[in-house]
């Protein structure tokens, strides 16, 4: 009951603030939202709805658009959004690139694990909020992918959505973070995050050194596990 509250109080203070980060510093959103009415967001709103839209699909596409608000196109759990990704962009051919580092998690971050106010600020030595009281120095996979999970439920992007749905999303981004096969592009993205939060902590300054033997050892596991995927020996 304390988590679910917890999680509840989460997503109810994401509420308004994910408002003040759909457009940059400075820009109006076109049309506005109200604050008290959910009808106008998540596909039924031309920016919400391009954040909203699944990465691969075509939000500026009519068939497609028009698919995605109606409900005729059902969107899954796994079918990421695009504002998971950096500048709101996916590279179909390299799915990785600019994956789970963009703007809306990062300033969700450090609204619920720092301070509301930290969002406007550059990371400190020292913060306060949940992440100091825990003495959490470093980013956590299940952090990210609670952080993604809270702000596709923010009521920004409200749309019909079920337990089962946002338990899927939540499972798939952590069963990635946490896929053996995934393990460098996890770490380099854990420590993007870790610089970006905890610029200061010993973990965000570690970098392996190269020709090292930690750095031959994931080199020669790398190629081997090429050498698996290809067949080749």
């Amino acid at each position: 009951k304390g988590v679910s509250g917890a999680r509840g109080n989460d997503t109810k203070t994401l509420k308004s603030a994910v408002l003040e980060w759909l457009v940059p510093r400075g820009q109006a959103l076109i049309p506005p939202l109200s604050r008290n009415i959910k009808s106008d967001r998540g596909f039924n709103h031309e920016v919400t709805g391009v954040l909203l839209c699944p990465a691969g699909l075509d939000w500026s596409n009519v068939e497609t658009k028009q698919n995605l608000k109606s409900g005729e196109t059902a969107v899954r759990g796994d079918q990421w959004p695009m504002f998971l990704y950096a500048g709101y962009v996916y590279d179909p051919e390299d799915p990785w690139t600019g994956l789970l580092r963009s703007e809306i998690l990062i300033f969700g971050f450090k609204h619920i694990f720092t301070s509301p106010s930290s969002v406007d600020r550059e990371p400190k030595a020292t913060c306060s909020g949940n992440a100091y009281l825990h003495g959490m120095k470093s980013m956590t996979k299940a952090s990210l992918a609670y952080i993604a999970t809270q702000a596709r439920s923010s009521s920004v992007f409200s749309r019909t959505n079920t337990v089962t749905d946002s338990k899927n999303f939540y499972h798939s981004i952590l069963d990635l973070l946490e896929d053996p096969d995934e393990s460098q592009e996890v770490v380099d993205l854990m420590t993007w995050w870790t610089r970006h939060i905890f610029p200061n902590s010993s973990s965000s300054q570690q970098c392996i050194s190269k020709n090292s033997a930690l750095s031959k050892i994931q080199e020669k596991c790398a190629i081997l596990q090429e050498r698996s995927a290809t067949g080749t020996t």
